[in-house]
């Protein structure tokens, strides 16, 4: 891992002029190299890469994956797509959609259903709104088919633009909106595109397990609730407080590879490879909407972390650091730093969101 890590450092990111072509490059490149591993094997790694306590280096990972280069034009930060946003819930899609370009993103879009608009719209002209998400109460029984084809069309014209999907800020449970959401999500799978899964998303893809099974290019990020959600019924068990680690790796494992951030006083991440834990203080304030900027700040990373994997060569194992579990360590780290750097007992979402720019820029100076 260090020696990959100095490689990155001190490489140039080269990027494609396809977006598709250099997803299928880096999926061939990084997916290929841990598949062949004994299971004795893959416990040595996740020894070597975790440490004894499993701390992540994070100051060094959030330098290495953080550029910011006056070369590139725009849109060559992240484009970030979030689809979320309902008639009930219109703040965590805005919380989710700034905060990408808080931390350096220069395109933010939020695909949410008619209602949640021109709302989501009134908090910011910085983010792209696209109406064309529609919940059951909106349509007729018989308009169903006909609105459903619509929705998938609207969306994946989009979709190769982009660098990663977050799923689930202000979702919603409404049936026919999550059934579009799971064809969506089907879409960014076929494209290669990855896809970060919070709040409702996690409910969706924890009563459909194949939307993200064997997709390595997703992230699940639970809090205690969820997860324990997710461990009830990929594990059929209870949560363990004992061997959180085995637990955690089991999980990824059975969910084939997906990462899992998995949310709490240290948060714990978890490819099915290694286990890495992030303990940095922050706030002990749990205001909502909290998970959204999490979420949103490991799609901007694990986006930023894919770009400089393809600049790298294999080293001699074969196989180069998870793009996604970067991302993960990254944005747990900022995170915590922008929270408590924040009003302490008075912290708000849009606090946290405000110090996100100096936070990272106190890790990794721009110039």
């Amino acid at each position: 891992m260090e020696f990959l890590l100095s490689k990155l450092r001190n490489s140039n990111c080269v990027l494609g002029s396809s977006a598709n072509v250099r997803r299928q490059q880096f999926l061939i490149r990084s997916l290929g190299g841990h598949r062949n591993q004994t299971h004795a094997e893959r416990m040595q790694t996740t020894k070597v890469v975790a440490g004894t306590h499993l701390e992540a280096d994070v100051e060094t990972i959030v330098r290495t994956i953080t550029q910011f280069d006056p070369s590139r034009h725009k849109g060559q930060a992240g484009k970030i797509a979030i689809i979320g946003g309902c008639h009930e819930y219109t703040g965590a899609p805005y919380f989710a959609a700034i905060s990408a370009l808080k931390i350096g993103a220069d395109l933010s879009h939020v695909f949410c259903t008619k209602d949640a608009a021109t709302v989501i719209k009134s908090y910011s002209p910085e983010i792209i709104v696209h109406p064309v998400l529609e919940e059951s109460y909106s349509i007729k029984e018989d308009e169903k088919r006909s609105i459903f084809a619509k929705v998938l069309a609207k969306v994946s014209k989009w979709m190769e633009r982009f660098d990663c999907l977050v799923v689930g800020p202000g979702l919603g449970r409404d049936p026919f909106l999550l059934d579009c959401v799971s064809e969506i999500m089907k879409l960014a799978r076929q494209s290669e595109i990855p896809i970060v899964v919070d709040g409702d998303g996690l409910f969706l893809v924890t009563n459909n397990l194949d939307l993200v099974s064997g997709y390595h290019l997703a992230v699940l990020t639970p809090n205690v609730n969820e997860y324990k959600r997710l461990v009830q019924k990929v594990l059929n068990c209870e949560v363990s407080v004992e061997d959180a680690t085995e637990e955690l790796l089991s999980l990824a494992r059975r969910i084939g590879g997906t990462t899992i951030l998995r949310k709490g006083n240290s948060d714990l991440i978890s490819d099915g490879e290694t286990v890495n834990m992030v303990s940095t203080f922050g706030s002990p304030r749990r205001c909502g909407g909290q998970g959204d900027i999490l979420s949103v700040s490991v799609a901007v990373f694990s986006s930023w972390a894919c770009q400089q994997m393809l600049s790298l060569e294999e080293d001699s194992s074969g196989s180069t650091p998870n793009p996604m579990v970067l991302g993960c360590i990254a944005a747990s780290a900022l995170l915590r730093k922008a929270a408590f750097e924040s009003k302490k007992r008075g912290t708000l979402t849009t606090d946290i969101i405000e110090c996100l720019g100096k936070s990272l820029e106190d890790i990794c100076p721009a110039s």
